[in-house]
């Protein structure tokens, strides 16, 4: 802390230091600056930004796509995938896309997609429920989310008879799966 003076009476003084003026706040006024080796400056800050980039955890949305005459044996080695994907922290979308007379039957389709979250209940948790937009019928599943004490917090999603009216005062989906989102019941 040198206070207030000329600029050209800093700049002699960072030259007699073989350093640089570098500006630090121009809209102070006076403007503030310092006196430094900006070339070392700009160094480390480059390796603070390569630290917080390799800190930085990405995830990724992959997809997994099925049509309602898949058979047991694919859907096995798709929940493979889907459970490796979710190891790797990345989340899955589950599509299934309609073909052809497909479209008269979608109620398949949907319990297809209901039989697999059901056998990924205590492995996901589903970000986005299942809704169908034109030929396909999707959801949005991730990994199962940390608690603060570091557990993950266990996913609800209910497969059954849905209550006669939902607790949102909607009526209850049509193709009888009732999906919760949320914490489990019990937790807080």
């Amino acid at each position: 802390m040198i206070g207030v003076m000329p600029t050209n009476q800093a700049l002699r003084m960072a030259e007699g230091q073989g350093l640089d003026l570098v500006e630090i706040t121009p809209n102070a006024q006076p403007p503030v600056c310092k006196i430094m080796d900006y070339g070392k400056f700009r160094y480390e800050e480059s390796i603070k930004a390569k630290q917080q980039r390799k800190a930085q955890k990405t995830t990724q949305v992959k997809e997994i796509k099925f049509h309602p005459g898949t058979d047991i044996g694919d859907l096995k080695h798709k929940l493979r995938q889907i459970r490796q994907f979710l190891g790797e922290g990345n989340k899955v979308r589950l599509s299934l896309q309609f073909r052809g007379r497909e479209n008269a039957h979608r109620d398949i389709g949907e319990d297809k997609i209901a039989e697999v979250l059901e056998m990924l209940k205590d492995e996901c948790f589903v970000e986005q429920a299942p809704r169908t937009d034109g030929r396909i019928h999707s959801c949005m599943i991730g990994p199962p989310r940390m608690k603060k004490g570091g557990q993950a917090s266990k996913p609800s999603i209910t497969v059954g008879a849905p209550p006669t009216v939902a607790a949102s005062g909607d009526a209850p989906p049509p193709n009888g799966i009732h999906i919760k989102i949320g914490p489990a019941e019990g937790e807080g």
